[in-house]
């Protein structure tokens, strides 16, 4: 089995294939001051309570947008898996040629989800990833990486509100049934849920016109759910692409 692993800002996505199904999934709380053992002793009670034998992952391959954690996951996986991981970055062929100006500068979740994306839909292909940041990547006809925009996420703008504002309380992010709030609570959600609509929907329309073309707008990430719905841009939702693209990058390099 493969061990997929992405480690990102909130959260680190742990997802098991055995071939080419995603098998197994978790998620983590992204701590950066975790240690080797600590993270160690967490993913060992998961495949305990999970009922999987840690000798059953042959190999483990990692995207990380978090530095200090990238070498504290290559430990554990060398005294846990008994593997060398590989890690998404200069030098590992992903098959998709990167346009960026400095392809070194590109998150490797971001690569990742977007070639889970083309293998699965073809291009033109637009992929929205809802975590805590919103990204927004760009898939030409021909598989290359364009680009594309972030944006703070959903989460981040609610804590700014809260943070920078005397009276503004820290706020649950909910849809909002009305955009006229009657409550400082309700103004919030409506502001951020309403507001949050309207920014995606004109990003996507805007690289939609760069692009020249329709294409598919695949969603993903952990806030996906709850704001997709609304937007009629995207059509389709991929929750676990990055894993999935982490998988296809091992088959291209592995075999």
């Amino acid at each position: 089995m493969l061990l997929a692993i992405d480690i990102g800002n909130t959260n680190i996505e742990v997802g098991l294939f055995r071939g080419k199904e995603l098998y197994k999934h978790w998620k983590i709380k992204s701590e950066r001051g975790k240690t080797c053992d600590e993270y160690k002793i967490t993913l060992l009670s998961l495949f305990s309570h999970s009922g999987i034998e840690i000798s059953a992952v042959k190999s483990v391959i990692l995207s990380s947008v978090v530095p200090p954690l990238t070498p504290v996951f290559k430990d554990l996986s060398r005294a846990v898996f008994h593997s060398n991981p590989l890690v998404v970055g200069p030098g590992l062929k992903t098959g998709m040629p990167i346009l960026y100006e400095n392809p070194q500068d590109v998150g490797a979740d971001r690569i990742a989800a977007s070639i889970a994306a083309h293998e699965r839909y073809g291009g033109p292909t637009i992929v929205v990833d809802f975590g805590t940041a919103t990204t927004f990547d760009a898939v030409s006809a021909k598989g290359e990486y364009l680009g594309g925009a972030i944006a703070p996420g959903i989460q981040i703008a609610a804590e700014a509100l809260s943070l920078k504002t005397a009276k503004l309380p820290r706020i649950e992010i909910a849809k909002s049934k009305r955009a006229i709030g009657r409550t400082t609570v309700g103004s919030m959600q409506s502001g951020l849920y309403f507001g949050y609509i309207g920014l995606v929907t004109n990003i996507i329309k805007a690289i939609k016109e760069e692009l020249g073309g329709d294409g598919a707008v695949v969603a993903t990430g952990g806030l996906s759910t709850l704001i997709c719905s609304e937007i009629e841009g995207i059509s389709l939702q991929a929750p676990f692409l990055v894993l999935e693209g982490l998988r296809i990058i091992h088959e291209r390099n592995v075999g």
